[in-house]
């Protein structure tokens, strides 16, 4: 196959596996290492990468405009209004400073330990493990009584809920499954714990792409525009439903079909490992 085709059918492919999975509590990290095993190709490139981390922005920041909207509008209005009295904030208000303290240790942890982990704890093994690890957490958090909306979120939440986010700087664990399964130990109820994890993402994937984008524009790597752009799309469009879908899954649903996709692929996982496979 000619490989500006392939390029494309790459970016189509990663972009589908990256909005997938971004979302879902599965793993974006560790199913994007295992693509890269798989498909044989180093897929760390910058172009990917940057592409699917825009797609994936633009996805949470599209399906979610009217919250980050009123939440921006509310924190500036509450803020000239009632200063730093925080009880007296609307509750859009105090959620979008909830946000940005959630996001605080994911920003810290990432820039202390992100470049260890991808140069120390990439291997399958470690995903296998690490699906199985994050299975058994999703399991245990699902079995609260949880029916908390998001109203009821204070600054000991968002922080706890903000450190369990770094917990995903290690592949196969998940951003959203962490920052869920965190959320429903506390006593949320599914749809507001996906909804918080949704608006953790924002800044933390933001952060990467601005990062990623410009290690592209300013390394010796050349950029494949075309590929980023329509891995981009794919995973923005595939994102915009994966939500959807979600929330409307959490309505009546339980994580208990995530938990048995974790372990399955994580036995698989570690059965190739063993065999030699991967």
């Amino acid at each position: 196959m000619d490989s500006g085709v392939a390029d494309y059918l790459r970016a189509v492919v990663l972009g589908a596996i990256q909005a997938l999975t971004e979302f879902l509590p599965i793993s974006s990290s560790g199913h994007l290492l295992l693509a890269g095993r798989v498909m044989g190709d180093d897929i760390s490139s910058l172009t990917f990468d940057v592409g699917l981390h825009l797609g994936t922005l633009a996805a949470v920041l599209l399906y979610f405009w009217r919250d980050w909207t009123g939440m921006a509008l509310s924190s500036v209005t509450d803020a000239v209004e009632h200063q730093w009295h925080l009880s007296r904030w609307t509750t859009q208000g105090r959620l979008a400073c909830l946000v940005v303290l959630g996001t605080l240790p994911a920003v810290i942890a990432g820039g202390l330990l992100d470049t260890y982990i991808e140069e120390h704890v990439r291997g399958a093994g470690v995903v296998g493990v690490t699906l199985i690890l994050g299975a058994g957490l999703l399991w245990v958090a699902d079995r609260f009584v949880a029916q908390q909306g998001l109203e009821r979120l204070r600054a000991r939440n968002a922080l706890t809920i903000g450190l369990a986010q770094t917990v995903a700087l290690i592949p196969g664990m998940s951003r959203s499954g962490m920052t869920i399964s965190a959320a429903r130990m506390m006593g949320f109820d599914r749809v507001s714990a996906a909804r918080f994890s949704f608006f953790l993402s924002a800044p933390v994937v933001a952060g990467a792409a601005v990062l990623k984008l410009g290690k592209a524009l300013t390394g010796d790597e050349a950029v494949a525009w075309g590929p980023l752009a329509l891995g981009a799309i794919t995973s923005g469009v595939c994102g915009l439903l994966v939500i959807r879908w979600l929330l409307g899954y959490m309505q009546r649903g339980t994580l208990g079909v995530f938990v048995w996709y974790r372990i399955a692929l994580g036995l698989a996982v570690l059965a190739a490992v063993a065999g030699g496979l991967l």
